[in-house]
């Protein structure tokens, strides 16, 4: 046709090519408040890295085309392998260069565990669900070590920075992936319910052998290399060690019945399998596998709050990206009060929920340190809780600053629809709320709690009135939590609290303020972009730009 029928305009342009670490204010001053030494020039490579058009499209082609399972090769051999597209493996290998799933353990500086948390929500932003195999690796180390044998063969692959996809044995691979399987089809979280058994099949070099034979109703990322699993063995629950290639080479007897087809989190693949007298380690005590395997578990819930902040931030940034070019009733979308209104309290939790998993980031970095061991058991179930639980809302609201352009998925470029369907996973992967609100009532049991508590908001103590109550309160509150019926009560008010003091130490006045009187003082609503008119909306939406200050 050679008459136009109309000129495009009016439309953003897209998202790209912008340094994602140098642009995000509230995690540059988070990083300063928990590790003013840290050096920080390994996260700006990745923020700038991670911002691409080159990255972007591995980020919609990994999604768009998604993992495939062969079960057999075409000579009808059994094989059980999971093809990827390439641009999977560009973005793995992008990961694991950049140490996020095994250098926490490897670095010998104080804040291994906060540089790898930023690096983690950096590239969350620019794709997610290639992380569940990058974050069960960097979570097994400390389950792991309850076999020294095996960890001290499979350590050096784990912490490796380099990306090998292979299928062969340990010792052959430039690096490895581990991943885990815990829930059957009868049991979901109740896995003392499994009835995957393990039977004993002798000694050798990496300790007890056992033979399992079973099914995992969930086995995510089934082409790492090895993973944790429980079965139950003749002292009870149990925590194995699973290699997918036995040390002589052969290929251990892990059927992949299928793929799951989920809501979002595409570009991962997780399974269903059956284990066919595979062969396996045993890690830690016999019939001790609960808590040696939920030491792995501790680990990937902090991740799943760092992957909730990072697609808070995504999503935000995009929000503002397009209204500030989108114009309608004569003015561009972000001069309207409603519209400030709504970025500006979006701006508020996404920066909340960054301190927050910045600040348990901390305290697994010195877990020696008996104050801070508490504040991790304290804060791991309450961060993954609250921030994930927020995840869900904040998405579909920063996709309606899009309208219906945010809604669309062309040709997998609809990065808001992507992230919108990404953020009920890690409310609900390692624990959905319940499960933490009940984690939250075992640590308050286990510690001088509500000490820790009260020590660890009083920075901020006269800075606000209505935090000043609520602290008063809180431990009080704790002390005296018998029962579970409010036990996601307290987990909320907990995260609020912890991240409002917080936020007094990192960010300006005026953010500080409003989440204040909104979160704690009671002047909100019940949906964002209800915030008061006494804000200060400027500084609040300049601070959150995605742009250079």
């Amino acid at each position: 046709m050679t008459d136009a029928t109309h000129e495009v305009f009016n439309q953003p342009e897209p998202l790209v090519d912008y340094d994602l670490f140098e642009t995000n204010r509230p995690l540059r001053d988070a990083l300063r408040l928990n590790a003013p030494q840290l050096d920080t020039a390994p996260l700006a490579r990745l923020g700038r890295l991670a911002g691409t058009s080159e990255m972007q499209a591995h980020a919609r082609l990994a999604n768009t085309h998604a993992p495939e399972l062969r079960t057999h090769d075409r000579f009808g051999r059994r094989i059980d392998e999971v093809e990827f597209h390439p641009s999977y493996h560009a973005l793995m290998a992008a990961a694991v260069e950049a140490g996020l799933h095994g250098s926490a353990w490897a670095d010998n500086h104080g804040n291994a565990h906060v540089l790898r948390a930023a690096g983690f929500m950096l590239f969350t932003e620019l794709e997610p669900s290639i992380l569940c195999p990058i974050s069960m690796t960097y979570a097994v180390t400390p389950a792991l070590r309850g076999n020294d044998a095996v960890f001290r063969d499979w350590a050096p692959g784990l912490t490796s920075r380099s990306y090998d996809p292979a299928l062969r044995r340990w010792s052959d691979k430039a690096g490895v992936t581990m991943g885990m399987g815990m829930t059957e089809k009868q049991g979901g979280s109740d896995v003392r319910a499994n009835t995957t058994r393990a039977e004993p099949d002798g000694r050798d070099d990496w300790g007890e052998r056992y033979r399992i034979t079973g099914h995992k109703w969930f086995f995510s990322a089934p082409m790492c290399d090895a993973f944790l699993v429980l079965a139950q063995t003749p002292s009870g629950l149990s925590c194995l060690f699973l290699p997918r290639v036995l040390p002589d080479g052969s290929r251990n007897g892990i059927a992949i019945q299928r793929l799951k087809d989920k809501l979002g989190n595409k570009a991962n693949a997780s399974s269903e399998v059956e284990f066919r007298g595979a062969t396996a380690w045993l890690v830690g005590e016999e019939g001790r596998g609960v808590p040696q395997i939920l030491e792995m578990g501790t680990m990937t819930r902090l991740d799943c709050a760092l992957g909730t902040s990072g697609l808070m931030r995504q999503a935000l940034s995009i929000a503002l990206h397009h209204t500030t070019q989108r114009c309608a009733f004569g003015q561009r979308l972000v001069e309207q009060p409603l519209m400030r209104n709504v970025l500006a309290d979006l701006a508020l939790e996404s920066e909340a929920s960054t301190a927050l998993s910045l600040r348990l980031a901390r305290a697994f970095d010195r877990r020696g340190d008996a104050r801070e061991a508490t504040m991790a058991r304290l804060l791991t179930p309450i961060a993954k809780f609250w921030i994930c639980k927020r995840g869900s809302h904040f998405a579909q609201e920063a996709m309606e600053c899009l309208g219906g352009n945010g809604y669309v998925e062309e040709n997998g470029e609809g990065i808001m629809a992507r992230i919108y369907r990404e953020m009920p996973l890690n409310s609900i992967w390692e624990g959905a709320g319940n499960i933490m609100a009940l984690d939250l009532l075992r640590a308050l049991r286990k510690a001088d709690a509500a000490a820790a508590l009260a020590d660890e908001l009083s920075p901020a103590r006269g800075a606000h009135a209505a935090l000043d109550r609520m602290a008063s309160a809180l431990p009080a509150r704790v002390e005296q939590m018998a029962t579970e019926v409010e036990a996601r009560r307290l987990a909320q008010d907990v995260a609020l609290a912890v991240q409002a003091a917080l936020l007094h130490q990192s960010a300006p006045p005026a953010v500080f303020s409003a989440f204040c009187d909104s979160r704690l003082g009671g002047d909100w609503g019940q949906a964002f972009g209800t915030l008061s008119a006494r804000c200060d909306f400027d500084t609040i939406l300049q601070r959150a730009l995605p742009y250079p200050a």
